[in-house]
């Protein structure tokens, strides 16, 4: 069950082909709701376009709201042991590194509901 990507636009098509893609725009909206934040994504968002929002909106956030972007963290339930593993080079490529991990840990949530809920 547990799948390797190796970034966003992989994870992304892997979502719509097992049908979870839908899903998972519902769980990014809910946790941002959760962290009082705003992200402008639908349900008829096209991957390419999930994956740069959702990049500018961590960007954003690393820049301006720190505390906002640790405390989304928290409520997406980043593991810690994943930040270990980002390669820091500039801002814009640990936003993109982020990123990624929030989407593989809604990714995991929105398998493991599909999962337990049948």
């Amino acid at each position: 069950m547990q799948a390797t990507f190796t970034n966003s636009t992989a994870l992304l098509q892997n979502a719509i082909s097992v049908g979870l893609y839908q899903p998972l725009i519902a769980q990014l909206e809910k946790d941002f709701l959760l962290s009082n934040l705003q992200i402008d994504i639908g349900l008829g968002m096209f991957p390419e376009d999930l994956g740069s929002t959702l990049h500018e909106k961590v960007y954003h956030l690393i820049m301006e709201k720190f505390s906002a972007y640790l405390n989304l963290l928290y409520v997406i339930d980043v593991p810690e042991s994943a930040f270990k593993e980002i390669q820091v080079t500039d801002v814009v490529e640990v936003a993109e590194q982020v990123s990624f991990l929030i989407l593989k840990r809604e990714f995991q949530k929105v398998k493991l509901k599909e999962l337990y809920s049948n």
